[in-house]
């Protein structure tokens, strides 16, 4: 009995005959190519949706996803999402140092940030403390005597702050528009300031707290603006930078952005927003 089980290939060509049932060759051309438009058909790639890539790279175990609900989850759920470079997906890629907060970017809505207290009261994010506590001392072994007068800040604090400012001016006479724009030269409009982060903090020497001009020529401040990058921390607002950071000078104000990027910004003589290349 002649054995039946050939395969397509067999079926189809033969060494001694050439092409054999020629009809069902065609017809077989015409199943591939309908089954290949119909996978096409599955494939929708449109602006800002892959439908496809998302499913391979849960397969393959990778880190990103961009299927339309994990973005929108990530949006929801994440304090740094609109601020963060578009492959950043968790804070283990410590995108959270460089988080800018200006008076065009203002603290992402839900933002939440762990704190840990310091020893004469103020507090900051815990993941700072260690190289904010090391840098403290390494200042305070080379004789030196600094002290933070300011740290984290919730919403209403800043509110207080910035009213205290406004209602100077007011008494100096300017109308509500013109104080509110004179104290934001001076102070972060309410949910514009970097203090409210936990990644901020205005140090002055324990010998002159005067947040002045006069704050720089003190040697805790030229050792700070020295050496605070190696301890990841860069002078916010220096004095070359008002009109894009939108704050004036202050000498006491350092931010921490991780040493890798402090370094950067401190050798190059930039800001961060120069840094990140946003305003």
């Amino acid at each position: 009995m002649r054995d039946e089980r050939y395969t397509w290939q067999q079926q189809i060509f033969s060494k001694d005959k050439g092409i054999k049932r020629p009809t069902n060759f065609i017809m077989l051309l015409m199943l591939c190519t309908v089954i290949l438009l119909g996978a096409m058909a599955t494939i929708k790639i449109s602006k800002g949706q892959n439908t496809v890539l998302p499913y391979l790279n849960q397969y393959f175990d990778l880190k990103k996803s961009n299927t339309s609900a994990d973005i929108e989850a990530r949006k929801n759920t994440s304090a740094h999402s609109d601020a963060l470079p578009k492959d950043s997906t968790n804070e283990s890629n410590e995108e959270w140092k460089l988080l800018l907060v200006n008076r065009n970017n203002p603290v992402p809505a839900g933002y939440t940030v762990n704190l840990v207290s310091l020893s004469n009261g103020h507090a900051i994010d815990e993941r700072v403390y260690p190289d904010l506590q090391h840098m403290m001392n390494d200042a305070r072994a080379a004789g030196l005597s600094p002290y933070i007068c300011a740290s984290y800040r919730t919403q209403e604090d800043q509110i207080k702050l910035f009213d205290i400012d406004v209602n100077k001016y007011k008494a100096e006479g300017h109308s509500e528009e013109e104080a509110r724009a004179k104290a934001a030269n001076w102070v972060a409009v309410p949910g514009t300031s970097e203090h409210q982060l936990g990644l901020a903090v205005d140090i002055v020497s324990s010998k002159n707290q005067n947040l002045d001009k006069n704050q720089e020529t003190t040697p805790e401040q030229i050792w700070l603006m020295e050496n605070s990058y190696k301890y990841g921390f860069i002078l916010r607002y220096p004095s070359n930078k008002s009109e894009i950071t939108g704050i004036g000078y202050e000498p006491w104000h350092y931010r921490y952005v991780g040493k890798e990027a402090a370094e950067e910004i401190t050798k190059r003589g930039v800001c961060l927003e120069e840094y990140l290349g946003r305003d």
